[in-house]
Parts: structure tokens; C-alpha cells; sequence
């Protein structure tokens, strides 16, 4: 288990967890819950309270105030930890150790705030078109970039990232991606032809109002929930799958429009460097998940060395999740859907530097270009 504290700005402490560090018993485990209903800790993992279990890694935040008594109380019922971060401001300061070529300008190898990536420009316009699906709860434009020719009959691959706000690389990777696809046709044998056969649908920041506060304070979108005074959802918690609400209409409305040509729905996430596929409400395998599995197993293999991510068979093997994008698309139909866990496995958590944004997105990159490719040769 590890435990996030803060020291005069934010520590993080993580309860460190390895085999013999996670919580032993349930019992251990309610007491992490215990803590979590008279303290304010802020998991990074799992991303909830309730998701608590024995023999899990435990991630959490706590601020200043709270951390002796926190680290007291772990301490009085015997619980082994580690504390990864001792003053998290510090860590965040550090993401941003790549330094701008010309102020202003975009970069694809820095975190960029939502005033940039929404001004993002393409040098090729007969291959990217930006198409503006709907408003965010702050009245915010949501875009969807399109990449590849105009023929909406060809098929597609679905792509989304920046559902959890402060998942910085997400959001990074999808602006990469659109950046190095358009940049290398005409020059890469492989993406010239992916382009020339097919099209990707890019949701490069799906909680829009979310992503721009958390370069400040918060972590969800911005939307009001009715009789509370909390402000934010976690939009991967909020599609129509296990679930009931409203909240993600802009997008399943675009999908649905275009479920004729998408063949494959790829979510991207962080941290802890995994690939998963449904289902992550309950532990039934999906009626095509050998297939899955091999297609996972094969693009693993083609990262090699190094292997960057570990095959999980569903999203439920790691805890449950009810209303996740991935599960709602599978659902309707797309019977090609994985989720990325993207770098890293932990030490730093959501607070990946920006150094490491060019390897990641790399290594990333190829899996896409693998499921792309059987997509276009073995689906109709």
C-alpha cells in the first residue's frame, strides 16, 4: 500500500506495496476505508475509496494537516508503508523540465494548456479537419479531429484521451499522434498507407473544463450535480453501460453517427503502463476475448525490448468499473476496444515528466499502428 503526504506545498505519500507491503486482509484494507471517511486522502489508486481491496496497491494523497495523523494511525494498526513523495508541489515543478525552443509556441514534447491545444494548427488541412461535436459544461467547444481523406465510408478507429483531467500524457499522446501521423505520410511506409485506407476520429481532450482546471486545483470536469454542492464527474464512470446518465451525449452521439465505419475504440489512460479490454463491470469474459487476448499478446510482443505494457485480460482484474467508456463501445457493437495505461507504474504517478513524453508517445504509437493494421485487414 503507499500513501501520498505533503510537506509544505503537497506531500505524497504511497503506502508503499510491494508483495509484502499491500494490504494483508480485508480487514487492513477497511482500515484504509476508515481513514478515507474522517480524513481527506485523494487516491490516485484505485481511483476510489470503495475499490479498496486485500492484496492491493494502495496510492494516496494527503495534505499537510492530515499527514501525522494518517502515518500515526497506519503505524498503531501495524500497516508497512513508503512515502514516494515528500512534497509533491516540488514533483510537479519538475514535470516541466523541457525547455520551450520559442515561447509560445506549440510543442508536442510539453504539456500544453487548453488555450494552445485548442489552437492547435495542422499543416495539412486536406488531412485533418477539426469537427466541433458539441459544449462542455463551462461552454467550452468539444473537437473531434478527423485524420485522413474525406471519404466517410472508409473505415475508422476511434481514439479518446484527457477523460481524467489529470492525466497529463493522455492528452499529450493524442496531439502527438495527430502531429506524427500527418507529419510522416508520404515518408512512412506503414502510416502512408494506414492514412490512405482508413481514417481516425482523435478526441484529444475529452474533459475539457476539467483539463484546464487542473493546472490549477481540480481533477474531473466541471459540470454541477444536482442536490450536491460538489462540482465535477468522472466522465469514464458516466457512459450508458452499467450505468445511467447524460453526461458523455456529445460523444456517444458522434460515435453512433459514425458506427457504420469505426471498427475500433482505443481510450487512453494513466498510470501503470497496462493494456486492458472489457469488461470492467463484472468478470464474464467477452464472447471474443481469445481473439482479444491475442491481439494483445502480438502487439506486446511488437514492442519488444522494451516491453512497456502488461497484459491484463479485463478491466475487472484490476477492480471493477461500472460506466467506462471501453465497455460502452463494446457494447454497441465495436468489437475492437482497448484501453492504455500509460506510463508509469507508480513512483511518480500522475506526474510524468515531461521528458519522457517522446518515448511514451513512441512506444504507444506502435501499438496503434498495429491495431490499425489488422483492423484494416481483418475486419469488413
Amino acid at each position: 500500500m503507499r500513501l501520498l503526504l505533503p510537506p509544505v506545498g503537497l506531500i505524497a505519500a504511497a503506502l508503499a506495496i510491494s508483495p509484502v507491503l499491500k494490504p494483508q486482509d480485508e480487514e487492513q484494507a477497511n482500515i484504509i476505508k476508515d481513514l478515507a471517511k474522517t480524513n481527506k486522502l485523494d487516491f490516485w489508486y484505485p481511483d476510489a475509496t470503495h475499490h479498496v481491496a486485500a492484496n492491493m496497491t494502495v496510492d494516496f494523497r494527503v495534505g499537510e494537516k492530515e499527514s501525522q495523523a494518517i502515518q500515526s494511525a497506519l503505524d498503531q494498526n501495524k500497516m508497512h508503508y513508503k512515502i514516494l513523495i515528500h512534497d509533491l508541489q516540488e514533483e510537479v515543478d519538475k514535470q516541466f523540465d523541457v525547455k520551450e525552443d520559442i515561447p509560445g509556441r506549440h510543442s508536442y514534447a510539453k504539456y500544453n494548456t487548453w488555450d494552445k491545444t485548442e489552437k492547435m494548427v495542422h499543416k495539412r488541412p486536406e488531412m485533418v479537419s477539426r469537427i466541433k461535436i458539441g459544449t462542455t459544461a463551462e461552454d467550452n467547444p468539444l473537437y473531434v479531429l478527423k485524420i485522413g481523406k474525406k471519404d466517410e465510408r472508409r473505415k475508422a478507429i476511434f481514439m479518446d484521451c484527457g477523460i481524467h483531467a489529470r492525466e497529463w500524457i493522455s492528452p499529450a499522446f493524442c496531439q502527438w499522434s495527430v502531429y506524427q501521423a500527418t507529419k510522416t505520410y508520404g515518408k512512412n511506409k506503414i502510416m502512408t498507407k494506414l492514412l490512405d485506407q482508413m481514417n481516425f476520429y482523435v478526441l484529444p481532450v475529452f474533459s475539457v473544463d476539467g483539463y484546464i482546471w487542473s493546472w490549477t486545483q481540480i481533477l474531473k470536469n466541471r459540470s454541477k450535480n444536482q442536490d450536491s454542492q460538489c462540482i465535477g464527474t468522472d466522465l469514464n464512470r458516466n457512459f450508458d453501460v452499467s450505468w445511467n446518465c447524460e453526461e458523455t451525449k456529445a460523444v456517444t452521439d458522434f460515435i453512433r453517427s459514425h458506427l457504420k465505419s469505426i471498427k475500433a475504440h482505443i481510450t487512453f489512460h494513466s498510470y501503470s503502463q497496462m493494456l486492458l479490454f472489457p469488461f470492467g463491470y463484472t468478470s464474464d469474459l467477452p464472447p471474443n476475448h481469445e481473439d482479444l487476448v491475442c491481439r494483445e499478446k502480438s502487439m506486446i510482443y511488437a514492442l519488444t525490448p522494451p516491453l512497456a505494457f502488461r497484459l491484463f485480460l479485463h478491466t475487472s482484474t484490476i477492480y471493477p468499473t461500472s460506466g467506462s467508456s471501453l465497455d460502452w463501445a463494446y457494447i454497441l457493437s465495436i468489437k475492437h476496444t482497448f484501453a492504455f495505461e500509460l506510463r508509469e507504474k507508480g513512483k511518480f504517478g500522475f506526474l510524468l515528466a515531461e521528458s519522457r513524453i517522446k518515448s511514451t508517445c513512441k512506444e504507444t504509437m506502435l501499438a496503434v499502428k498495429f491495431i490499425a493494421k489488422y483492423i484494416l485487414k481483418h475486419t469488413s
